[in-house]
């Protein structure tokens, strides 16, 4: 029987961190929002499929692009200054919900891209609920990826 050689972390572990002066935002700017409560990055590839004649039939495939985006789902914290900037977002369009986005992720590797943030949820729930904030964030280009050895 073989030993296990990973580790295993709790999702909380995760870090993420959201400019609060949108695309001009700097390190100080870079805030984490109070009470989040759950996040699911999604990756979605686009391939181009050809059937050639050297391949007798079978389908030939090749990987010509990627978007990284994030679903998050908390709680509205008034107050707290990153849940504040992201609520914020849900009335403007355009230049106005792009920023500045970093992810620590539990093996100590990071992303960090310009974002366009849609607020999807801006409160609601039932009557003894607190009250909620969902949002979405798409990756506007190519992130940067640092290895956790590299970070």
């Amino acid at each position: 029987m073989s030993e296990a050689t990973g580790k295993v972390y709790p999702v909380h572990n995760n870090k993420f961190k959201f400019g609060t002066k949108g695309l001009s935002s700097v390190d100080g700017d870079m805030v984490m929002p109070a009470d989040l409560e759950n996040f699911s990055p999604t990756i979605d590839g686009t391939t181009e499929e050809w059937y050639a004649m050297d391949a007798e039939g079978w389908a030939k495939s090749a990987m010509t692009g990627k978007k990284l985006s994030f679903s998050f789902k908390g709680k509205r914290s008034v107050g707290d200054k990153g849940n504040d900037y992201i609520a914020g977002l849900a009335w403007k369009f355009g230049q106005d919900v792009m920023t500045k986005f970093e992810w620590e992720m539990v093996s100590g590797a990071k992303l960090a891209c310009d974002v366009v943030v849609n607020v999807t949820t801006p409160g609601g729930g039932d009557t003894t609920n607190i009250d909620t904030l969902e949002f979405e964030v798409t990756c506007y280009g190519k992130p940067t990826f640092t290895t956790a050895e590299a970070a």
